[in-house]
């Protein structure tokens, strides 16, 4: 795994079956993201099974392929979702051609686990909304900044417990390192790709709904600029927004493709969570200067100052549940109407955003 460059970052956690043997099987289609790594890695370690792998590129699949020996190449995405055997598919394919994807899948009856962001339209989004209501089908959505970090699960668990009472206000930052030249064209496209609110934009956006307990919000203002990439004038390496939820709470973010070469990972992630009886901060990737080892927890209340470090300690029990929710037909992983708020508030931040011109 690749701690230095995010785009490959593919956590690794303690596996916790959630099914038995070739009770969940699995393809991944599109394999465009390096995240499509981690995706398979918590459904396998959740007890699912990777039985077909399809792109357009041979050796994308390859490298797929000889992570998972018991999988093997489709000759075609129709062959994928032609086979009654596959129940789910994943796809980190270009952001844009995702929600397509995601709706051939649920037409042929199988659930969707797609990257974030899960589309990259409110157009798109609409289709979504209709095809799960019209399929029953899922189209859950791999936010892993919160869901593949055990920090964040930790910290979601204080929150339940009301150890910080009710939060208020969430700070996020997100940098990341751009790591240019090896980058695909498609990253520098916005069309293609979103534009950065929408992109990397919407883990923060989850996290900000997921710890307020909000259910809506609203986009107060958000800003997006291009302030050291002018050869590639379609990518944008800055944007930051602010938000206001249905139950009062705020949150504000930061994005950014500025990690310098100093830092040890491929961002130093940080989020903070104001509480009425508290604070917690996340240092997930990294404690800088101090430890190399990410998921620190820090959080001040009323009995005094606590640092807990949680990393292999808490696992990732998103895979489990979504395997058991496909199964079962429950909803415990993530509500859908969540999965899609998320989306919605990081495309409409992206749509009104106010590009700064250095």
């Amino acid at each position: 795994m690749s701690t230095a460059d995010g785009m490959n970052y593919a956590p690794r956690g303690k596996p916790q079956r959630a099914c038995e043997p070739g009770e969940m099987v699995f393809a991944a289609v599109g394999l465009d993201h390096g995240h499509i790594n981690g995706m398979c890695n918590g459904l396998v370690e959740a007890g699912a099974e990777l039985a077909l792998v399809w792109d357009p590129d041979p050796e994308k699949v390859k490298a797929l392929l000889e992570r998972y020996r018991g999988a093997k190449a489709a000759s075609s995405e129709e062959e994928v979702l032609e086979d009654p055997k596959v129940r789910l598919v994943a796809c980190a394919s270009v952001p844009a051609d995702r929600a397509g994807v995601g709706l051939r899948a649920m037409e042929h009856g199988k659930d969707f686990f797609v990257d974030k962001p899960p589309l990259t339209t409110l157009e798109q989004l609409a289709a979504a909304r209709q095809a799960v209501e019209r399929t029953g089908r899922k189209y859950a959505v791999y936010y892993s900044e919160r869901l593949h970090v055990e920090s964040a699960i930790f910290a979601g668990q204080l929150v339940e417990e009301g150890a910080i009472g009710r939060v208020v206000q969430v700070l996020g930052t997100g940098p990341h390192r751009a790591n240019v030249p090896s980058r695909p064209q498609w990253f520098f496209e916005k069309e293609r790709y979103g534009g950065i609110l929408c992109d990397i934009g919407s883990h923060q956006v989850e996290q900000f709904l997921f710890f307020t307990g909000a259910k809506d919000a609203r986009v107060a203002y958000s800003r997006v600029a291009n302030y050291a990439h002018k050869q590639y004038p379609g990518l944008e390496d800055f944007g930051d927004c602010s938000l206001v939820a249905d139950n009062g709470a705020s949150g504000y973010f930061r994005v950014d493709w500025f990690t310098p070469d100093g830092l040890s990972t491929w961002g130093d992630g940080r989020l903070f969570l104001l509480g009425t009886d508290g604070y917690i901060e996340l240092r997930k990737y990294t404690d800088v200067a101090r430890e190399p080892v990410g998921d620190q927890v820090y959080m001040v209340d009323g009995k005094g100052e606590h640092h807990f470090s949680v990393h292999g300690q808490v696992g990732y029990p998103y895979f489990g549940q979504l395997v058991r929710d496909c199964l079962d037909r429950t909803e415990t992983a993530m509500s859908q109407e969540h999965a899609f708020k998320a989306a919605e508030l990081c495309i409409t931040a992206e749509l009104s955003a106010e590009r700064l011109t250095p």
